[in-house]
């Protein structure tokens, strides 16, 4: 047991330092990385989200921000987290008016049942437990409230596919050479061809307890929002 939590810590310490390393530049490489993608696929989160006055929301791997303000500017309450503290140290220079919190997705420091809404966006596949990760969103939403989560996901159709995966995510450490963090970059990729696909993500959600699990297809099938309700 000792053993597990260690490698588990060091995993944790790993990607808080990868992230640590692109943060002054991370919201620009993703800008010009997705060719401004990105811009659309938040404004379909916060609709899945639906943010209304008054609600709690937690956004966990909430990066510097980004993700976060939107949420503020609806009215609700939200409670942007992340586990690397220099995304944190950007994320507090560019959004003063949010209140970021070192938060970790395996142990949320929250009590049960507080918030209306968790969502997480570009971030659960950093998790080295997803399992885990789920029933912790789980544990901290009221009944009623709902999980959206943004994710790079897997095209529909065959030819977009093999093009997506081999030619465009082999483009992603190429370009990225010019970063701060060019192994980061790599790593996206890695990760990305390793996640699960639409339904193999909804079957983790309805493994860990959520209920009414749906899916949305973005550009495609590059991301994915997946939304479910704690009953």
């Amino acid at each position: 047991m000792e053993n597990t939590r260690a490698t588990l810590g060091k995993r944790r310490a790993e990607v808080a330092a990868m992230f640590d390393g692109v943060a002054k530049r991370y919201d620009l490489f993703n800008h010009l990385l997705t060719l401004g993608l990105v811009q659309d696929w938040r404004h379909h989160t916060l609709t899945a989200i639906a943010p209304r006055p008054g609600e709690s929301v937690l956004d966990i791997a909430a990066g510097t921000g980004t993700s976060s303000a939107p949420l503020l500017q609806a009215g609700a309450s939200v409670f942007p987290a992340d586990i690397s503290m220099g995304m944190l140290s950007v994320g507090k220079q560019q959004h003063p008016e949010l209140h970021f919190v070192a938060g970790d997705a395996l142990r949320l420091p929250y009590g049960d049942e507080v918030f209306d809404a968790v969502t997480i966006s570009y971030g659960l596949r950093n998790v080295e437990h997803t399992s885990s990760a789920l029933r912790e969103m789980l544990r901290v939403t009221r009944p009623g409230g709902r999980v959206v989560i943004a994710e790079f996901s897997t095209p529909s159709s065959p030819a977009f596919r093999w093009l997506y995966e081999q030619v465009a995510l082999r483009i992603v450490p190429l370009a990225a050479k010019v970063s701060s963090n060019p192994a980061a970059y790599g790593y996206l990729a890695e990760s990305i061809l390793a996640w699960p696909d639409q339904e193999g993500l909804a079957d983790m959600l309805a493994g860990a307890g959520w209920r009414d699990v749906e899916w949305q297809n973005l550009a495609g099938g590059i991301v994915a929002l997946h939304r479910g309700w704690k009953r």
